[in-house]
């Protein structure tokens, strides 16, 4: 018989609802039969596309016996993290506070008034990995609340007093240096690079757009001077190397385009398969910055083919973007994606089957860890191709063209992993963003057409009553928006209005990033609140102080409010972006690269504002290829401009009062480029410094 779950529109909630577990939703219903019944709850928490949650599934939550003592002894509540990112902070910082580590499946016991007494990730079924068996840990929690009670609420009290502590940030006596706290971000980064594999860790690896954004950005900032000139030099060198390194390896989808979350080994060969939608925002804006500072086009290639998969893979029929895919196909991790050479002789002829058994590293033996399964990644130069089949390279990239076509084709008829099909908020704002982006640094208007579709969709069925919804499912706009949902959205908005130069993205940014300033600001000590105080079961209102696999909603906000303040003229929020710049910068100054990306905000308040006014001519096509010299330079903390024929709006015109004097230069296209307010004489040609 289905549970409670069968109810609700996630996709993670739906995998559960047939489970013998007597699963509730989070609220007020389970939270009740709790305090009526004094039993604690257990809190699992979780996403569709998580591997670890789909095994501890099979092997306890579909189990009889398991699920009777879950029953028995427990009111049993699953949360889909994505949707509720809020609740998902508060318990995985009380692991955090226990164990110093976290992960998902998140599993937490806690009181009936939601105090966490105890907190873990995966339980095995048995005794393993010095873990206890899952029943185990449930009989020993329950008797320690029947008969340990005083010790358990001790202990609650404990862990919700850690989580304040962690989540309390406030400002501090001073202001913090924003110039040497770049400077050791970066050093901490050269400290930790992998010269040889790229990236930042030893394994497993993830692509950590945030930092790479930062080098981009310190690169750029260092590259004025010709004094800096070598760690520019180094800064630039890290980023091309670590972009360069998680395109060619298994990481990044060779066939399909599109990127896994992370890599398992230290070499981005073998990945953890999943997809996640907010990665590829994130990654398509980074190889659009890089490829702005290098001109590889092996890194434009890469941002292609990923359009491409958003469009082919991800896209909903209203234009939106659908949430992530699954690691696993037919129950097995990466079967959809792993080729045996068998399989690669028997689909293509043998010109192609020898160019890309050599371009793809495919052994008999296998690359990806089972016996004869090779994940595709790239292993040899076009020119090591074209010698090992008696070509030029001209024709050895053909040939790998035309087998990359058979081989995606044939891997369509396999069956495939299970997308989530929900639509966030937020990361349809990091794929807008990097679509526009993308649409600015390669001249493709197209790609800012497809951002557009989205915003509008998002614009239209995620506002209910003048609030921003968090998700939408079959037509279901649910879970007031978070501070990541306001702000990832606007900074979408204000990379799109960069593409397209109509102001009408801008002005939703604006009014996002009001609504965000009113609903989660902290009067008392500065920052934004990751959530509205709209749930009274949230036990403590968190600020998100990290930039994880998705950037931090206050440095998203920090750099909206700056951009926006500088744009419009607006003072309210230049004060704020720079209250909330030093207050988070004070607080990770010993450690920055923890917040990568409100360091590079430091930098970009450290300068002066700029802009780039390109102002319309009577030919048309010279105004584009205007507009196009100016979005293919990589200008950091450079505020782009257009004036139509039309002339200036009036609400532009208020950040820079003399926009209204910039004119055409005699019927030309002219850009003018302006520095703290003073301008510099019109040019009809954009040469970037």
């Amino acid at each position: 018989m289905p549970n409670r779950l069968l109810h609700e529109r996630s996709p993670y909630l739906q995998q559960h609802a047939h489970n013998p577990v007597d699963w509730y939703p989070w609220g007020e219903e389970a939270f009740a039969r709790a305090r009526t019944e004094d039993k604690p709850i257990f809190l699992s928490i979780g996403y569709s596309t998580c591997h670890w949650c789909h095994v501890m599934e099979r092997e306890s939550f579909e189990d009889e016996a398991t699920a009777a003592v879950m029953n028995e002894l427990f009111i049993n509540i699953k949360v889909d993290r994505e949707e509720r990112p809020d609740v998902d902070h508060i318990y995985m910082t009380a692991l955090h506070s226990i164990s110093g580590s976290g992960g998902w499946p998140l599993s937490v016991w806690l009181t009936p008034e939601l105090l966490p007494f105890y907190a873990g990730t995966y339980f095995p079924p048995r005794p393993a990995y010095g873990r206890p068996s899952f029943r185990d840990a449930l009989r020993a929690l329950s008797n320690a609340w029947q008969n340990q009670r005083e010790k358990v609420l001790g202990s609650a009290a404990a862990i919700i007093e850690a989580v304040e502590k962690i989540s309390m940030i406030q400002a501090d006596a001073g202001v913090a240096p924003l110039l040497p706290i770049a400077e050791r971000c970066f050093g901490q980064l050269q400290r930790s690079y992998d010269p040889r594999h790229g990236g930042f860790s030893t394994r497993p690896k993830f692509p950590q757009p945030s930092i790479v954004q930062f080098l981009l950005r310190y690169c750029h900032q260092l590259g004025q001077s010709d004094a800096t000139a070598e760690p520019a030099q180094a800064a630039l060198t890290m980023a091309h190397h670590t972009v360069a390194a998680m395109s060619a390896g298994g990481m990044y989808d060779q066939l399909g385009g599109g990127f896994a979350r992370y890599s398992v080994d230290e070499e981005w060969r073998v990945p953890h398969f999943e997809k996640m939608l907010s990665d590829q925002g994130q990654l398509l804006s980074l190889l659009a910055d890089t490829y702005r500072l290098t001109r590889d086009p092996a890194i434009e290639r890469v941002a292609r083919q990923t359009v491409e998969y958003l469009e082919r893979d991800m896209t909903a029929p209203n234009g939106a973007f659908y949430s992530a895919e699954d690691a696993d196909s037919e129950g097995i991790e990466g079967k959809f994606y792993l080729w045996t050479m068998e399989e690669l002789r028997a689909a293509l002829p043998g010109a192609e089957f020898a160019a890309a058994v050599k371009f793809y590293g495919i052994t008999e033996e296998g690359n990806a860890g089972e016996p004869g399964e090779n994940v595709l990644h790239t292993s040899a130069t076009l020119a090591e191709v074209a010698e090992t089949v008696g070509s030029t390279v001209a024709e050895a990239e053909e040939l790998l063209a035309s087998a990359r076509r058979r081989l995606l084709q044939l891997r369509q008829g396999r069956v495939r992993p299970h997308r989530d099909e929900k639509i966030l908020t937020a990361w349809n704002g990091l794929v807008i963003g990097g679509l526009a982006n993308a649409a600015a640094a390669f001249s493709q208007p197209q790609y800012a057409a497809i951002a557009a579709r989205a915003a509008e969709t998002i614009l239209e069925v995620m506002m209910v009553e003048g609030r921003l919804m968090r998700r939408w499912k079959d037509g279901e706009a649910k879970f007031p928006g978070y501070l990541d949902d306001y702000a990832a959205l606007a900074a979408g908005l204000l990379e799109l209005y960069n593409a397209t130069a109509n102001p009408r993205w801008l002005r939703h940014a604006e009014q996002l990033t009001r609504a965000a300033d009113q609903l989660f600001y902290d009067d008392q000590n500065g920052g934004y609140f990751m959530a509205a105080s709209d749930d009274p079961n949230i036990l403590v209102r968190a600020k998100v102080d990290h930039d994880g696999a998705e950037p931090a909603g206050n440095s998203l906000m920090a750099m909206n409010l700056l951009r926006l303040g500088r744009l419009l003229g607006d003072a309210h929020f230049l004060e704020r972006a720079e209250q909330t710049i030093h207050l988070f910068l004070n607080r990770v100054a010993d450690v920055p690269m923890v917040m990568p990306l409100m360091a590079a905000v430091g930098l970009e308040l450290a300068t002066p504002p700029r802009q780039a006014v390109v102002v319309a001519g009577s030919d048309q096509q010279e105004t584009e290829r205007l507009l196009e010299q100016v979005r293919a330079a990589y200008l950091p903390g450079t505020q782009l401009l257009f004036i139509p024929e039309s002339g200036v709006d009036s609400w532009l015109a208020q950040g820079v009062p003399t926009l209204s004097e910039m004119k055409p230069l005699e019927g030309h296209a002219a850009v003018y480029l302006c520095e703290n307010f003073v301008c510099h004489a019109p040019v009809r040609q954009f040469i970037p410094h």
